[in-house]
């Protein structure tokens, strides 16, 4: 019982998500992040590298006078053949009083999703960590439908293993 309790919450909090959403690639698949989150998109530079980081931070670059971490989302998915090409973009966030870029293959759309569009993630019982999925969206578009994993940004930045962002600063 108290499975199909977590599991209806879930499809509410997914249901209340509704919003416009930056839609990306990482690889094969597509990611949406909620649109208010994004300050800019900027094409791919390099940066500069910290001593010690994990290799998924690339480094740091300074934007407009403010020392933004660049994390390469691909690394951090543990994806194959990362390739920097014009497609490439650096997605710059304006998260819980912390600017963070992040790379991607590239940035396709901003999509309107409806709340009956937002699905709960599956539960996998620990194998996948569900936390920082807000939930799966079908977009129905040109006689195709994609399908969009939508990332809790903020969750994921203030992950332990990101350690970026505080949940104190997410509570605030």
């Amino acid at each position: 019982m108290n499975h199909s309790n977590n599991q209806s919450s879930a499809a509410i909090l997914a249901a209340s998500r509704a919003g416009e959403y930056l839609s990306f690639r990482l690889g094969a698949e597509e990611y949406g992040i909620e649109i208010l989150k994004v300050q800019e998109i900027r094409g791919f530079e390099p940066s500069t590298k910290m001593i010690n980081a994990p290799a998924y931070v690339l480094g740091v670059v300074n934007l407009r006078g403010v020392i933004v971490p660049i994390l390469d989302m691909r690394l951090k998915f543990n994806m194959s053949d990362v390739a920097y090409d014009s497609q490439t973009v650096t997605i710059v966030l304006s998260l819980a009083k912390q600017v963070v870029g992040i790379v991607v293959d590239a940035v396709s759309d901003v999509v309107e999703l409806k709340g009956e569009d937002i699905k709960p993630a599956p539960d996998f019982t620990g194998a996948i960590d569900t936390q920082q999925v807000i939930g799966i969206a079908t977009i129905e578009q040109d006689q195709r439908q994609r399908m969009l994993i939508l990332m809790d940004i903020e969750k994921l930045m203030s992950s332990a293993e990101m350690g970026l962002i505080s949940q104190n600063e997410v509570a605030a």
